[in-house]
């Protein structure tokens, strides 16, 4: 492990081995935010989407790194470079009347796709889930995203059909 690694054990969450390298999964730190917004980049990219990244290193610093932040981004990092990432967020449900973690993000660059990182990333966020207190994950994925839907699928997931409005002012 690197110097800065070894010096976060703490920090990480999983040693993944993929061809003779080590993957480990951890959360983000303030330094890496550029190689996130580049990896949001190339995830809009995979999701045919448009995608600016005008203002956004500052809005993330303060959205990530804030004292009470609920927001939580955890990264595959291999050789100082970030393979993936997963966001999650802790939210609220009224239907629940009880809080829940939304995954905003799961993204993994098409070189590390089927090697197991999605499977270790959904494993640390249900860990996650059960340390805040919270009984599910909820998120979505575009309906083209075959190999998405296939992955959650065999996970145990289960899909609710549903059209996502945006509303920007």
């Amino acid at each position: 492990m690197k110097a800065m690694e070894q010096k976060d054990k703490k920090q990480v969450l999983f040693l993944v081995r993929v061809n003779m390298s080590d993957i480990l999964l951890r959360k983000i730190q303030k330094h890496e935010i550029k190689e996130l917004i580049n990896l949001c980049a190339l995830h809009a990219k995979y999701e045919n989407a448009s995608y600016d990244k005008t203002g956004k290193e500052e809005k993330l610093h303060l959205a990530l790194f804030k004292k009470d932040s609920n927001i939580t981004c955890f990264i595959a990092v291999q050789n100082e470079e970030i393979l993936a990432y997963a966001t999650v967020i802790k939210e609220f449900s009224t239907w629940d009347a009880d809080y829940y973690i939304h995954m905003d993000c799961l993204y993994i660059k098409e070189s590390q796709r089927g090697k197991g990182l999605g499977a270790k990333f959904m494993s640390k966020i249900k860990e996650h889930t059960k340390d805040l207190g919270c009984n599910h994950i909820e998120w979505q994925t575009p309906n083209d995203n075959f190999n998405a839907i296939k992955f959650y699928e065999k996970m145990g997931a289960k899909s609710k059909d549903k059209k996502r409005f945006f509303l920007f002012l």
